[in-house]
């Protein structure tokens, strides 16, 4: 056998050999999902976007002070025209200025810590309690999968926009439980997690239902595992590609939830910079001041177009059955 040559197990495993020299390597799953993902450029290059809206999210008062742009709610009404209509893209505002006289460019870079702290937080909250739940349900079958399961139906048949409409309403002035939930981001927040987690334990609940037959499983059972350790130790490492994958998906989902909420006036709040918000009190003023509704579209698009083309990326990298 030549030094170069690859020897790949039939039948789509998760482990692929590499004969160097006469010496037999295995790959890693994770190398192995590493050298899937680098040959998607498409999904590369979303990765590099979502990155690098991240960092400039963090680093958002850095970005703004460097660019020498004001702060996302320092008005200047000077920055008007005779009518009080806003002024267009210039040197010193590369996005233009709102009609109060903010900078555009300044407020949608501080937009995106809006939408990714959503995103981010909202999904990881929704996710793990899916997880936990689907779990329970897939593993103990029966009567608690029966309850859990019309409890998922029950909360699938809420329309999540009007949930989000009646408790962003409801939470605008004090907040809700005891102020525990606070106005704003907080609110948005507890709406997703609310509404989004049972998504994501019904694919939970299918997949551990196929697993807790396995025999993996059935060994640690003789072994004497408890039932939470078969669980958390054994089946749930098993779960993480298609919950990665669906958590990627559900991200963009919620971002473009706080943007819808925020436009109809029951999710973000001026001052506070959010791009659904912007967009909104751009749609009157569209005809003359059409940068302040392109600029914060056009990130929130972006945006969401890089989660859904990495989700596809990871989907099609975390698949066992793409050897090669």
């Amino acid at each position: 056998m030549s030094a170069t040559a690859e020897l790949v197990p039939s039948g789509g495993d998760n482990l692929e050999f590499l004969d160097v020299g006469g010496d037999i390597a295995a790959r890693s799953p994770l190398q192995l999902f590493w050298s899937r993902l680098r040959r998607d450029r498409v999904a590369l290059v979303s990765l590099g976007f979502i990155v690098f809206l991240i960092v400039l999210a963090v680093a958002a008062p850095l970005v703004v002070s460097v660019l020498g742009l004001p702060g996302p709610d320092v008005q200047n009404l000077n920055l008007t025209d005779s009518f009080g209509s806003p002024l267009g893209p210039s040197l010193s505002h590369p996005f233009g200025v709102d009609p109060l006289g903010e900078d555009v460019m300044s407020r949608v870079i501080y937009g995106a810590r809006i939408s990714l702290e959503v995103g981010i937080v909202g999904t990881g909250i929704s996710t793990i309690i899916g997880v936990i739940v689907g779990m329970l349900a897939g593993f103990y079958r029966g009567v608690v999968d029966t309850a859990l399961s019309r409890f998922m139906d029950v909360v699938l048949s809420i329309p999540i926009l009007l949930l989000g409409l009646g408790l962003g309403a409801a939470c605008s002035v004090r907040g809700c439980v005891s102020g525990l939930i606070q106005p704003g981001v907080g609110t948005i927040i507890f709406i997703i997690s609310l509404a989004t987690w049972p998504y994501i334990a019904r694919i939970v609940r299918g997949l551990v239902l196929s697993m807790r037959e396995r025999e993996f499983v059935e060994a640690a059972r003789a072994l004497g595992a408890s039932d939470m350790r078969i669980m958390f130790r054994e089946i749930l490492p098993n779960l993480t590609a298609p919950i990665i994958v669906y958590g990627s998906l559900l991200i963009p989902t919620n971002i473009l939830f706080e943007a819808g909420l925020s436009y109809l006036g029951v999710g973000i709040r001026p001052p506070t910079a959010s791009w659904g918000q912007m967009i909104a009190d751009a749609t009157p003023i569209f005809s003359t001041a059409w940068w302040y509704m392109i600029f914060p579209g056009v990130a929130l698009l972006l945006t969401v177009l890089a989660f859904n083309l990495l989700g596809d990326g990871l989907q099609d990298a975390l698949n066992p059955r793409n050897a090669r």
